[in-house]
């Protein structure tokens, strides 16, 4: 891929992220990446392209820092959830205007609208918690975990409470309320 298509694709999601993608227009993204007509859609066929390359480098993204980063590692399952906890919580930390999970916000946005969009956030979301779930596994074979939970149930829902609580956390602009839903999975989990 051409520095130029990623550079643009980069600003796209940061566009997005802030704005949604519906209320994005074409114009908006060219604005931001100070490109005319003709070198957008030389990279892109349509909005629709554009936003399903986003998708796609969100996803490439996380899986890299998340799921090949911090939960396939073979550090020891309690570290692996803890740092799942710490980049949820930095990545939003480091924003001063809280927009809120950039893939949460387009799965709410687009997963009616646009299967295509549904189809490969929906990838990644089993896959994030699929690997939860065999993390919760293990702590069950190492008996740190009680041996009654269902791992894939409870990693639904700790994966679940992340994005609630991002929401929360972005309805009141007020990244305490991330960190008390995270101290109450910490609790739950044993991951203190």
């Amino acid at each position: 891929m051409s520095s130029k298509k990623q550079g643009i694709i980069l600003i796209s999601r940061e566009v997005i992220h802030s704005k949604g993608y519906q209320a994005t227009s074409v114009s908006d993204i060219m604005e931001a990446a100070k490109i005319g007509k003709g070198q957008f859609y030389h990279y892109f066929q349509s909005k629709h392209d554009l936003g399903l390359a986003v998708v796609e480098d969100l996803v490439k993204d996380w899986e890299e820092q998340l799921i090949i980063g911090i939960l396939n590692t073979s550090n020891d399952p309690v570290t692996k959830l803890q740092r799942m906890l710490q980049w949820a919580e930095t990545s939003h930390a480091e924003m001063e205007i809280k927009y809120g999970c950039a893939m949460g916000n387009l799965a709410i946005e687009m997963s009616t609208q646009d299967e295509e969009f549904r189809i490969k956030i929906n990838e990644f979301f089993n896959h994030w918690i699929n690997s939860v779930a065999d993390i919760l596994t293990e702590m069950m074979e190492n008996h740190q975990l009680d041996q009654s939970i269902n791992p894939k149930k409870d990693a639904e829902s700790i994966v679940a409470m992340i994005e609630g609580g991002i929401l929360l956390m972005v309805s009141q602009q007020n990244i305490q309320v991330l960190r008390d839903i995270f101290e109450v999975i910490i609790q739950k989990y044993h991951l203190d």
